[in-house]
């Protein structure tokens, strides 16, 4: 007993001195799945590291972690180093973290209950070397469950989150809960992402709203939140994002390239403890 008590002891202690070497930390979330959450997690990731500064992203869905798979690194594996548990280097200044980089077969299932869940996110934050960073993007599930409760109650100086939702009326629905639950958890809300918003037809120019206009716009005026741009719908960004390739490296001057650009920068200024 004695010996757990010390443990726990010993591994806050790491956690506050691995918060402390991160400058900004931002939670990505969303009221439901499907709206491009862990899509544009990757490509925030990027584009802020293509800025020159240094960057780390947590995967804190334990059920359904996709992260490995956007970055191009699904099969690769974590490695214990002299200092705790090394992320995967990425970039030379983008580091992950993610429950598939600890496993062999990603077709198993991870069936496991709350406290599980905390304790490995606990651990992700802890015992990973993550060394001095600019911002540290973490990637969570859908909804207001266990992953993005444990984070922000790990996470007492969390710097903000990151909305995403898409504009039909549902997700919109389910978006103003996450900024409630923000709030409720007194997390800054660094503002709202209305992703496909708009489908452009490469050949003629016309957009159509696949998914209604708007909604996330104004569910940002309503709840008086920062808006932080639309995403058109854009199928290279789901190829993209299949095969390993975030879209706003690779095709950075695209205008999606450019929106996803100007939306880091948004994000950027919206933080309090921009580098």
């Amino acid at each position: 007993m004695a010996n757990d008590k010390h443990e726990q002891m010993m591994q806050d202690k790491r956690l506050k001195e691995n918060l402390s070497r991160i400058k900004n930390k931002i939670i990505v979330i969303s009221g439901k799945g499907g709206v491009g959450k862990t899509t544009l997690s990757v490509n925030l990731a990027f584009a802020l590291a293509k800025k020159n500064l240094r960057v780390g992203i947590m995967d804190v869905d334990i059920h359904g972690p996709n992260i490995a798979k956007m970055l191009g690194i699904e099969g690769r594996q974590l490695a214990a180093g002299e200092s705790g548990i090394e992320p995967f280097p990425v970039l030379p200044n983008l580091k992950a973290v993610s429950i598939a980089l600890l496993s062999t077969n990603q077709d198993s299932p991870i069936i496991w209950r709350g406290p599980l869940k905390m304790a490995a996110i606990k651990q992700f934050i802890s015992d990973v070397n993550w060394e001095d960073l600019d911002y540290l993007i973490i990637d969570s599930p859908p909804g207001t469950g266990d992953e993005p409760l444990s984070t922000c109650q790990l996470i007492p100086d969390i710097t903000g989150a990151v909305i995403i939702t898409t504009p039909q009326d549902v997700a919109v629905l389910d978006s103003r809960k996450t900024v409630l639950f923000a709030r409720q958890l007194n997390v800054p809300v660094i503002g709202i992402i209305e992703n496909m918003s708009g489908y452009i037809c490469p050949h003629c120019g016309a957009k159509t709203n696949l998914f209604g206009v708007d909604g996330g716009k104004r569910a940002a005026e309503d709840l008086n939140v920062p808006f932080l741009g639309q995403i058109p719908f854009e199928p290279d960004l789901v190829i993209s994002g299949d095969a390993g390739k975030p879209y706003v490296y690779f095709k950075k001057e695209s205008e999606t390239g450019k929106i996803l650009n100007q939306i880091t920068d948004k994000i950027m200024k919206g933080t309090s403890n921009e580098p």
